[in-house]
């Protein structure tokens, strides 16, 4: 098992079915910050994961962070 937490701005419960979509962005507009990026990395690391048949799954709560946990099997 890997875990990877964060104390950041975390990720809006309209946004968590998403992140793991190659290209997806979260909408700028509910950022304070520029949002850079293509939108790739955890679409790959989601693919990663599986091609070692892991999953990788996310819990976040907006204003306190988020943490991704990859269970290898």
């Amino acid at each position: 098992k890997l875990i990877v937490s964060d104390n950041g701005i975390g990720i809006s419960k309209s946004d968590l079915p998403h992140i793991f979509d190659r290209f997806y962005r979260a909408d700028q507009s509910r950022n304070k910050n520029e949002i850079s990026g293509f939108g790739l990395g955890l679409s790959i690391a989601k693919k990663i994961a599986n091609l070692h048949s892991a999953s990788i799954r996310v819990e976040s709560k907006p204003g306190k962070g988020s943490t991704f946990t990859a269970n290898f099997s």
